[in-house]
């Protein structure tokens, strides 16, 4: 899950700050030569969890190290500061969501998303099964325990002409199993499991039911990218390869891991999360719901239709951005963009 603990002014000033202060010491770093591996850091939006599997199988096969990288995953939580992070290059890379990167990036930051992570939204809003709402209009002058700064949220009211109550969301659980009324936004890949572990029966409405389907995405600093273009694109094929390895074949290696590094979570769990992502096609994209059908893919118009709601909904300033400003596809591995020529580097098979 993603979560904003800090204003964008706040920001660029940090970023501005970092600048003066070698807050990009990565840029440095010796290049890849056969035998020196090349540092990266990775900030992920939350603790390790089966929607980083990709990432946690690239390290566990070993897929970036013969990329000749040494990859540090950073897990996140609540104050994960993944746009702060990335903007200064503390880290290089880090998962967000579309949406709160395009606003950043009107803002000034120095970011751009550079691949999916899912294709679909897995916010929902969560509710009990004894609650009477059955669809988005039945929320009008409901409570709801979510992020302020959720670009949904204007969406919602746009779209079905309805006003609700915010309390801004903690991201625990507790309040939730104990209030049969309140509703509350999550991911549906792992909060309802950890609700009904609790006694909550569950239910929830998924955002892209609401026409709101926007995705996942890996940001990049943007001088990074510039001044490593070979790593950065070594970075994106070994994350491709781990996320295959990990929704098609044997999510083992990486569910060992995660629960090496994040004692909360349970073989139960992390099987039952990766079945909601594969059932709900997050990672490859749902052909139906407009999903390109591959991992990592960043679609253009998707991103013009992003803006284009965003502006509509007065969060980003008309005419300001354009799709060039806020994505580029050039490091992705060429089979998944409209190349027929492809470069000798890309291979992605094993």
């Amino acid at each position: 899950m993603t979560s904003t603990s800090r204003t964008w002014p706040a920001l660029l000033l940090a970023v501005a700050l970092a600048a003066g202060c070698g807050g990009t010491e990565n840029l440095d770093a010796p290049g890849v030569d056969g035998s020196t591996l090349f540092p990266i850091v990775v900030q992920l939006d939350w603790v390790a969890e089966p929607e980083h599997g990709a990432f946690y199988t690239a390290e566990a096969l070993g897929y970036f190290t013969a990329e000749g990288l040494d990859v540090e995953l950073l897990q996140g939580g609540a104050n994960a500061n993944v746009l702060e992070k990335v903007a200064t290059n503390r880290a290089n890379f880090g998962q967000w969501d579309s949406t709160n990167s395009m606003i950043a990036i009107q803002e000034g930051l120095p970011i751009i998303n550079v691949a999916v992570v899912f294709q679909h939204d897995p916010s929902v809003l969560m509710l009990h099964e004894s609650n009477p709402v059955d669809g988005f209009a039945d929320l009008d002058g409901k409570l709801i325990k979510a992020r302020p700064e959720w670009a949904f949220l204007p969406y919602l009211k746009r779209t079905f002409g309805i006003d609700f109550r915010i309390v801004p969301q903690d991201f625990g659980l507790e309040l939730l199993v104990a209030d049969t009324t309140l509703i509350q936004q999550g991911y549906f890949i792992a909060e309802p499991y950890h609700a009904s572990r609790q006694g909550a029966r569950l239910k929830w409405l998924h955002v892209w039911d609401a026409g709101y389907d926007n995705c996942n995405t890996l940001i990049a600093n943007r001088t990074f990218i510039a001044e490593h273009p070979e790593e950065t694109r070594a970075l994106l094929r070994a994350y491709y390869r781990g996320y295959k390895k990990y929704l098609e074949d044997d999510p083992q290696p990486a569910h060992r891991l995660m629960m090496e590094v994040n004692n909360h979570v349970t073989p139960a769990f992390l099987s039952w999360s990766r079945l909601m992502i594969r059932e709900q096609k997050l990672g490859r994209g749902d052909p139906q719901r407009g999903g390109p059908g591959d991992y990592l893919v960043l679609s253009r118009q998707r991103m013009a239709d992003q803006i284009e709601m965003l502006e509509q909904l007065e969060i980003l300033e008309p005419g300001k951005l354009t799709v060039d400003d806020v994505m580029t596809d050039e490091f992705l591995p060429w089979r998944l963009m409209d190349s027929s020529t492809p470069p000798e580097t890309a291979v992605i098979e094993e």
